[in-house]
């Protein structure tokens, strides 16, 4: 049989998938280069690019982001090609603000004087100034002007006295009118005063400073002239009980906290009833609420144990929610409840009113120190607000005087109205809840706080907002007023009591200092950056 060559047969077969082995043929030659081809033809110029633009905004004073002014940068791209930059065509906003003109010094407010004849205590041959000012009791926002604030008085310059006729006050001006103030912080740091509205009665004549007879507050303080004699219904005649007795004012007013609403109208609270007085936008009484149910001009009245304030320490701060329904008072001190026995406690009572339903809330603080004030206070939303908690040195002669802004919140708190009576809890219509008998003040006298904790009566929590001794060594004794900006500023102001003050019974001038060589005014006190929202 003939062989086959299977290595020829398989190199057939496979063609050119493979190449088989065999002998190197001769190399072929290059071939020619082609010729290019002719260029294309140019291609159309694309369309026009849209054009950035920025826009510089001047802010005035009083602006959300840049409260003393500045310059708002935006930028955008120009859409419709007009060459402005409309609003729906920004898509950045940068802020340079210009920085606050206020010093940790303040800046005072402006007054005149009412009377400069006086002696001044012991300096001989000194005369005093007793100023116009006193616009210190409380500080609240204008409701739409974000660069102006309404300041209060209370009832005008006085000081502590004893006479013939008991214990009182001595009043060097005893026809002054309590007032509210309007003014104007300015982008160079100046608070210029526009306007001041003297409080009235509901026929428009002018009230008094002086105190309300005993059934509608009184404490039994008796008016005293600056020298010493009783201010009298008829001050050219004598005295007589009946047809010219000591004059008083149930329509006087100490003022000491203040709310302006979007309408123009105002509510003042005060420390003789404590009232909470409803004035018109000319300062006209519209309508009033108080602790005495026999008081026919009370509209709504408040629980009777607050009819047991303490003498010069009532409603001390006065506040309204956002959506201006309800009226939130703090108290400033103790209250006497059921008596004075009570007094060096830290237990003090804050009080709700709707105004629409006319529900009364009433809840409890726990200041940091007894007797502490709490002397204003300011919402923040429904439930959170910030509370002055103050005791009344003068850090430059107490370098441990307390001047601090704490946030409280009501949610979580008891409300006292809302508790439900069990064999050791009663409601008692004078003295409010007991416990065991036992008015609150009473049982945190006896046994402390814990008992009201196991009582499941719980205060308003709080937490430190602004220590103003630490911050700035403020150096007044009365921090009284607050002025809610936003939530990141807030300034606050000194009720100065008209420069005006007393050693003994003695008038004289009012000093922070114990060399008597800083005489005390209005001063407004700004705090930027600050978190005051939740």
């Amino acid at each position: 049989m003939k062989k086959v060559n299977l290595s020829l047969i398989a190199c057939a077969f496979v063609g050119l998938l493979s190449a088989c082995s065999g002998d190197d043929g001769k190399d072929g030659t290059d071939g020619q280069a082609g010729q290019n081809g002719t260029e294309g033809s140019a291609g159309k110029d694309g369309n026009t690019g849209l054009t950035s633009l920025i826009d510089q905004q001047a802010l005035n004073m009083g602006d959300t982001h840049c409260f003393f002014g500045g310059v708002a940068v935006h930028s955008g791209v120009d859409l419709n090609s007009n060459g402005v930059l409309n609003n729906n065509e920004i898509n950045q906003t940068n802020y340079v603000c210009k920085p606050s003109v206020l010093s940790a010094n303040g800046v005072k407010l402006p007054y005149t004087a009412m009377r400069k004849d006086l002696q001044n205590g012991n300096v001989e041959g000194s005369v005093f100034e007793i100023r116009n000012g006193g616009y210190g009791s409380d500080m609240v926002a204008h409701p739409s002007i974000k660069n102006q604030f309404y300041a209060l008085t209370d009832r005008g310059p006085n000081a502590s006295f004893t006479g013939d006729y008991g214990k009182g006050k001595k009043f060097p001006t005893p026809d002054y009118t309590p007032r509210i103030g309007l003014f104007e912080l300015t982008a160079t740091g100046k608070v210029n005063k526009l306007k001041e509205i003297l409080l009235k009665r509901p026929d428009g004549t002018p009230i008094s400073g002086l105190p309300n007879t005993s059934d509608l507050g009184g404490t039994g303080e008796t008016p005293y002239t600056v020298e010493g004699q009783p201010v009298l219904v008829d001050q050219a005649q004598p005295f007589d009980q009946t047809h010219n007795p000591i004059k008083l004012d149930d329509y006087g007013l100490d003022g000491e906290g203040l709310v302006a609403l979007s309408d123009g109208s105002f509510w003042v609270s005060d420390e003789y009833g404590p009232h909470i007085v409803h004035f018109d936008s000319d300062g006209k009484e519209v309508g009033r609420i108080n602790a005495f149910s026999h008081d026919e001009r009370a509209t709504i009245n408040l629980p009777q144990e607050y009819a047991h304030r303490r003498a010069n320490r009532g409603m001390e701060g006065l506040a309204i929610t956002p959506d201006e329904t309800t009226l939130v008072g703090i108290m400033q001190s103790t209250l006497y409840n059921p008596d004075k026995t009570v007094k060096a406690l830290d237990i003090t009572r804050i009080v709700t009113v709707n105004l629409k339903t006319k529900q009364i809330g009433q809840f409890l603080y726990k200041q940091e120190k007894a007797q502490n004030s709490n002397s204003g206070i300011v919402a923040l939303s429904n439930t959170e607000f910030l509370v002055i908690e103050r005791d009344g040195a003068f850090y430059e002669q107490n370098p441990e005087a307390m001047k601090r802004i704490y946030k409280i919140n009501l949610e979580g708190a008891s409300d006292l109205e809302q508790i439900a009576e069990t064999t050791d809890l009663t409601q008692d219509p004078n003295l409010g809840l007991l416990i065991a008998g036992k008015t609150l003040e009473q049982t945190v006298l006896e046994s402390g706080w814990d008992t009201l904790s196991a009582h499941a009566i719980t205060p308003v929590s709080k937490s430190l907002v602004l220590d103003l001794v630490q911050e700035i060594a403020y150096p007044h004794d009365k921090l009284e007023g607050m002025w809610l900006i936003d939530n990141s500023r807030l300034a606050v102001l000194n009720d100065d009591d008209f420069a005006t003050w007393s050693t003994g019974g003695v008038l004289e001038q009012k000093y922070l200092d114990a060399a008597k060589s800083k005489v005390d005014g209005n001063t407004l006190y700004l705090f930027e950056n600050l978190t005051l929202d939740k």
